[in-house]
């Protein structure tokens, strides 16, 4: 199949340090690839894939400091080009979730969109309703819960290739890690609450938002005085794989539903199991007692803590490869590709469950 990968601007492919839809379109087109397809990414020019690259823009807008950036012009000039050269392309794959629907309407029977952020917008459930035609792919079961009318035709995880990751069997083991962003939805705090509570060494890999400056100053900052709480700030891959695969655990103490959780399969990938909050994704990512512990409060999170080196190790790492590779990922997205292709939809609860 001739198939078009259309990512965000925001951040390469993949991101140079943070960054989750972006990371997930690089490994799927490499692993396409690997499959047999034809893949063409549309994405900033500072992006690295096996896939014919199509550089719409020459940085990606996040770490353009050069000037005022306008992230609706460049994804309008994007869709564009991508708009002009669709007679190339068996499918075009979207990652942008709706902006495109009004300029591809009339074709939408080869398009699949996949929705990476949270649905629980008020504006939402209108517009996915007017644009019915387009193929929406969920990457958990329960991202769909606040529309469930919406034409979702597969639930897709996202997947990781094992060797980016690689299994450390013994870590060093001394501290907890906390990676994503420092947003109250996140509760870093309560990681590091956790951690003093234990007296436990926490690394903190994350970064800070502009919108979430005035949280950082005034709930996170005051906490990192203690020495058991090590700041390390925004990380990229190169720096992930030890830092996770060292840790004792990975901390993920969210309170909003979260998609999916990108950095529970990367934690798994090493080997380092997760203490989770029970929350959006996690039951489906977080296997109890296997790949970590599902908790519901932090006193249930440190009687995890103290259980954590029960857990195999070796048996996290297998149900990570089982579960949640980017081989994985690319044969289900395979799939969904051909169902379009024979020109029916699959029934709406159909999903590909890992």
């Amino acid at each position: 199949m001739k198939i078009a990968q259309i990512a965000p601007l925001c951040e390469a492919v993949p991101p140079k340090l943070y960054g989750g839809t972006e990371r997930v379109v690089a490994h799927l087109c490499d692993a396409l690839i690997d499959l047999g397809h034809e893949v063409t990414l549309f994405a900033t020019a500072d992006s690295q894939t096996k896939a014919r690259l199509v550089a719409v823009r020459d940085k990606a807008i996040r770490l353009d400091c050069s000037h005022l950036n306008s992230e609706l012009a460049a994804h309008m000039t994007m869709l564009h080009e991508v708009r002009r050269r669709a007679d190339e392309f068996d499918i075009l794959h979207f990652h942008l979730d709706m902006l495109h629907f009004p300029m591809f309407e009339s074709i939408a029977q080869k398009t699949l969109t996949t929705l990476h952020g949270r649905l629980d917008l008020a504006d939402l459930p209108g517009c996915y309703a007017r644009w019915q035609a387009f193929g929406l792919v969920s990457i958990s079961h329960s991202q769909r819960t606040p529309l469930p009318g919406a034409n979702w035709i597969a639930t897709v995880p996202h997947g990781l290739p094992p060797a980016l990751f690689p299994f450390i069997e013994r870590p060093s083991r001394d501290y907890l890690a906390f990676l994503g962003r420092l947003a109250p939805e996140k509760r870093p705090e309560v990681a590091i609450h956790l951690a003093l509570r234990a007296s436990l060494r926490l690394k903190v890999a994350a970064k800070v938002d502009v919108a979430d400056t005035l949280y950082f100053e005034k709930v996170i900052r005051p906490l990192l005085g203690s020495p058991l709480i090590e700041f390390i700030g925004e990380i990229g891959d190169q720096d992930k794989a030890g830092f996770l695969g060292n840790a004792r655990a990975l901390l993920f103490p969210i309170r909003w539903p979260e998609p999916f959780g990108l950095v529970m399969i990367e934690a798994m990938a090493c080997g380092t199991p997760v203490i989770a909050f029970r929350c959006g994704s996690v039951p489906e990512i977080v296997e109890d007692g296997v790949t970590g512990f599902i908790v519901s409060s932090p006193e249930e999170a440190l009687i995890a803590m103290a259980r954590i080196d029960d857990l195999d190790r070796e048996r996290v790492r297998a149900t990570f490869e089982r579960r949640f590779s980017s081989n994985r990922m690319a044969r289900a997205y395979d799939a969904t590709y051909r169902r379009l292709l024979r020109g029916g939809l699959p029934d709406k609860m159909q999903e590909s469950t890992p």
